[in-house]
């Protein structure tokens, strides 16, 4: 999925000892710390974190405000506007495949030697066999 990229407000605490990153179209997304720098790196795990709930509940996301099309509060005492890159979620779905019992064993050995489950190991098999042939054939259509 391609990345969104969502407006956010550094500001300085009361006292300047303390900083806080809010988002206009995350209103209830904050992340506070005692650093700017600490600050600006929860802000890209948080936000996706919030994307993923709105995802969960089965909500889109907001369109992205733009950088200046939102006020600051005047009590905010703003260090910079900056975006936040998200990634929207591709959350899993449940499908039924049948396939022989011989085959779905040999599935389940290959996943317990890669560490993974059944699920996972599809999923990584699915990706790769779509990627290989989505690339040759994007190769084949060019001539290459």
């Amino acid at each position: 999925m391609r990345a969104v990229f969502y407006p956010a407000v550094l500001e300085r605490g009361e006292g300047g000892e303390a900083y806080a990153i809010w988002f206009p179209d995350f209103p209830e997304v904050v992340a506070g710390a005692v650093s700017q720098d600490a600050a600006m790196a929860k802000a890209e795990a948080l936000l996706a974190e919030a994307a993923e709930e709105l995802a969960m509940d089965g909500k889109p996301l907001p369109v992205p405000s733009d950088l200046d099309g939102f006020d600051i509060p005047e009590d905010c005492d703003m260090v910079v506007r900056f975006a936040v890159r998200v990634t929207p979620p591709d959350l899993s779905e449940r499908v039924n495949v049948y396939l022989p019992k011989s085959l779905i064993e040999r599935v389940d050995a290959q996943a317990a030697l890669m560490g993974m489950s059944r699920s996972s190991y599809f999923g990584w098999a699915l990706s790769q066999t779509l990627g290989s042939r989505m690339l040759a054939e994007a190769r084949r259509i060019r001539g290459r």
